[in-house]
């Protein structure tokens, strides 16, 4: 499981090889070369045998153990099999490189690359020593798995910042009557306060029906429970099986945007979509909507309230005022609402209210798409009679969302349409795809042009 950090450690350690082999080239070439130029067509070949030969051994996958000797063992394979199809190619083309310019330029590059891992790799152990860039994590249960599990954490290739071991005893976690021990839910309420991210647990097969009771009890903090078996034979069917280094992990939850390369792709997009939504949409209509606002009601253009996000982190979610100025902000919108405004009933019921959240998508408080982000008060709320609601801040607060789309917006004054939305947030956290994104843009607009009757 890679983190964000490590991700982007390979994502610029492939950025420099290909900056390397084509100085490299043109260094080699301009000397050899003064007066006939650079040969283009050579340069783009160069190119795409490196990545071909670098893409064979995996060299920035990052699937093997992020250890510095590997890094090198993969560079080396990468690089022999590269002066190998480099080779072949100057050989059966037209192009004229003598034996010695292809030495050199080999020499070089290899140079280079070799280089930038020692520089890269003590710029990062500096990294890792003054600032906090590693995920914290915490175990429980002091077994044999968990002690090997620690000194994996503690290893210092790794991106993880160990923090011990929640429970030191080895014993079940459950009292007579199934109930987790007070004990093991004030240290897991412990750990949500410390900032620990991620907690691990290792059970023989024989205890790993006490798996789904601490996993109950972990996603009420908003804490993500990872199971790693103590069993060599066959696993649970109901469990998704990953791989952390030599250790296989299990979880009955399945998280596409657990996947960096996921998170990466999706706020790419996040960037991208909200960026032309406030140069070619909002910076011509936030002045007409707020000049409608301020001439219907006295008061700020904007409403900020603080909500719950992602990690169930507050944030300060932005949207246009359409309510007058009242003390009760924190109250549902009813269908007959005297708070609010005629613009204000015109933008709730096209959404246009929700526009300046397009402000929080591009600072990273929000994504486009996502569960709706409630207040804080609802969020205390629910989070006590709503079965797993906590759940739904695994993920970033979007704009719009599948629930929404599907119907399940406005107000709630029945729990069980809360039961559904949360239970359209996780499948949703569950089967993320861009593919999912884009539909749920698609039916969000198809929505507001036909009207939605929960608008108001």
């Amino acid at each position: 499981m890679k983190t964000r950090y490590l991700y982007l450690i390979y994502l610029l350690m492939s950025v420099i090889d290909i900056v390397v082999v084509n100085l490299s080239f043109l260094m080699v070439d301009g000397f050899f070369n003064p007066k006939t130029g650079i040969d283009m067509s050579v340069l783009i070949v160069t190119n795409y045998l490196w990545i071909l030969a670098a893409i064979t051994f995996g060299l920035y996958t990052g699937k093997v153990k992020h250890k510095l000797e590997d890094i090198y063992r993969l560079t080396i394979k990468s690089f022999l099999l590269y002066t190998i199809l480099f080779f072949s190619y100057v050989m059966l083309s037209s192009h004229h490189i003598s034996f010695s310019e292809l030495v050199i330029f080999y020499g070089v590059t290899l140079f280079g690359m070799l280089s930038t891992r020692f520089v890269g790799s003590t710029f990062e152990s500096n990294l890792k020593k003054h600032f906090k860039i590693t995920r914290p994590v915490a175990v429980i249960g002091l077994n044999s798995m968990g002690l090997r599990l620690a000194g994996f954490f503690q290893d210092r290739d790794n991106h993880f910042a160990f923090e011990g071991f929640l429970n030191q005893e080895n014993n079940s976690y459950l009292d007579n009557s199934g109930k987790i021990l007070p004990a093991i839910m004030e240290q897991i309420d412990y750990a949500a306060k410390s900032g620990i991210k991620d907690i691990y647990v290792s059970l023989t097969p024989e205890r790993i029906g006490e798996y789904a009771f601490l996993q109950r009890e972990a996603e009420k903090h908003c804490l993500r429970l990872k199971l790693v078996p103590d069993i060599s034979g066959s696993m649970a069917d109901s469990l998704k099986l990953s791989y952390m280094g030599e250790f296989a992990v299990l979880s009955n939850r399945n998280e596409p945007l657990e996947e960096v390369e996921n998170r990466f792709k999706k706020r790419l997009f996040d960037i991208v979509f909200s960026s032309l939504v406030i140069i070619f949409l909002l910076s011509w209509l936030y002045p007409i909507i707020g000049l409608i606002i301020k001439l219907q009601s006295p008061g700020p253009v904007m409403f900020k309230q603080l909500r719950s996000g992602k990690d169930n982190e507050s944030f300060l979610c932005y949207k246009f005022r359409s309510m007058k100025m009242n003390n009760e902000t924190d109250k549902q919108a009813t269908k007959d609402d005297d708070r609010i405004t005629k613009i204000g009933r015109f933008l709730r019921k096209t959404s246009l209210d929700e526009l300046p959240q397009f402000f929080n998508v591009l600072l990273g408080d929000m994504s486009v798409i996502g569960p709706r982000p409630h207040p804080l008060n609802m969020t205390k709320e629910y989070s006590e009679i709503i079965n797993q609601y906590m759940v739904r801040h695994f993920l970033k607060s979007g704009i719009t969302g599948w629930a929404q789309v599907n119907g399940y917006r406005g107000e709630t004054k029945d729990p069980i349409l809360m039961q559904k939305r949360v239970e359209f947030d996780i499948w949703y956290l569950e089967n993320w795809s861009m593919w999912m994104d884009l539909k749920i843009i698609y039916m969000t607009v198809a929505n507001i042009i036909k009207g939605e009757e929960n608008a108001y």
